[in-house]
């Protein structure tokens, strides 16, 4: 009988001082492209293992990704006061074969792309309306989007209006005093770049 491979997790900091990255080496959730993001314990009726991370007073938000887990951190603690003690949680969490995620959340988008449900948060695309939008998502996908979940966060298209490109942004992105240098410099120049007579500006906004 062939003995299962236990979870190790991984350590990474974030570009982000207030978020660090627990890498698995396995994966926590199955779907391919598929994230999720908490900021509260009332979001994780379907995230148990996100449920738990908020028993810890420090834990302010938690993104699961593919095969790691985003946390954020209140500012009343350092992160060397308390990384140990959550990957140890981590570790004895996942090896005890403890539910992950029973479903991933989703937001429903009115017409007018105007947001109906707050409480509930979206990782994924808003649909293309046309071809310059499917272009932009591509773009996203492709070259900024690998590189935003290497550092612990992730990169999603809202909206374009009269030439402004509206993104969202979570995990370790979401505050990271880095984050306007990354839309500026390089996503806003990059879309520019690619699509110049439909893109003048990109902008973030909160989730």
């Amino acid at each position: 009988m062939e003995t299962s491979i236990p979870y190790i997790i991984y350590i990474e900091a974030t570009p982000n001082p207030s978020s660090m990255k627990f890498v698995a080496n396995k994966v926590l959730i199955k779907e391919k492209g598929a994230s999720a993001e908490y900021k509260n314990s009332s979001e994780t009726l379907t995230a148990p293992i996100a449920k738990q991370l908020f028993q810890f007073p420090f834990v302010k938000t938690v993104f699961i990704s593919a095969n790691y887990i985003t946390i954020t951190k209140t500012d009343a603690v350092d992160w060397d006061d308390i990384t140990l003690e959550l990957r140890a949680f981590l570790t004895d969490y996942l090896n005890a074969g403890n539910l992950i995620v029973t479903a991933l959340p989703k937001q429903e988008v009115a017409v007018d792309n105007t947001f109906t449900e707050k409480t509930i948060i979206s990782t994924q695309h808003v649909a293309a309306k046309d071809e310059v939008e499917a272009k932009i998502i591509e773009v996203l996908d492709q070259y900024i989007r690998p590189a935003v979940e290497q550092d612990g966060g992730l990169i999603t298209f809202k909206e374009l209006k009269d030439g402004i490109v509206t993104v969202q942004m979570r995990g370790a992105c979401s505050g990271c005093p880095s984050s306007t240098m990354t839309l500026k410099a390089g996503i806003e120049a990059l879309l520019k770049r690619l699509l110049p007579d439909a893109v003048k500006e990109v902008v973030s906004e909160a989730v």
